[in-house]
């Protein structure tokens, strides 16, 4: 089996035994995801990026004293997102700039155009991501890491450093606008939801 199949809590224990191969078998299957999410927390592109090798590169320094946690997808986007928020905070105070908790989550829903083939669930999923895009960006942030990131409820409301009923009510409303304003059979929004994340 190579490092890249390996689960994420076997390639976290090799990374702890300084194997190599698997601290970039983690790397390349998170960074891209990882760089997405931090885009969306902020219009810095190159920050997001610094803060996201950064993030990998604190793993790789202390590696051998940190736990096994358990959801390593969790733990990097909290990483991540916590690292940006201390820059943006640093900016802030030299810069007079905006903090995380005054932006905006910016991340677009769109659609992978090429992998939908047949021309009516191309314009259902067109007019899924157009309702979602829509959304309060809190919500829509909920719903991108539930359906997008597949964590639970826990680990969303430790993300966005909230209690986990109100990470619930923010999926529950974000459902809940999407279906009053669907037009069409909800089986098949609930199928979109599921499948095209």
């Amino acid at each position: 089996m190579s490092d890249a199949t390996l689960p994420d809590s076997q390639l976290w224990c090799l990374i702890k035994d300084d194997d190599q191969a698997a601290f970039t078998a983690l790397f390349r299957k998170y960074y891209p995801a990882l760089l997405g999410y931090g885009k969306s927390l902020t219009d810095h592109h190159g920050l997001a990026g610094d803060c996201v090798q950064e993030t990998f590169m604190e793993i790789w320094l202390y590696r051998r004293n940190l736990t096994v946690p358990d959801s390593v997808r969790a733990y990097l986007l909290a990483g991540v997102r916590r690292r940006i928020a201390r820059r943006l905070e640093r900016d802030r105070i030299f810069r007079h700039s905006r903090d995380i908790g005054e932006g905006e989550f910016s991340f677009q829903f769109t659609p992978l155009d090429a992998m939908i083939s047949d021309e009516e669930t191309r314009r259902q999923v067109h007019q899924l991501n157009t309702h979602l895009n829509q959304l309060p960006a809190r919500q829509r942030e909920a719903l991108y890491h539930r359906y997008h990131q597949q964590l639970d409820i826990e680990e969303i409301a430790r993300l966005m450093q909230i209690n986990p009923q109100s990470a619930s009510n923010l999926l529950h409303r974000g459902i809940k606008h999407i279906r009053e304003v669907w037009v069409g059979e909800l089986h098949t929004f609930a199928l979109l939801l599921c499948v095209y994340f």
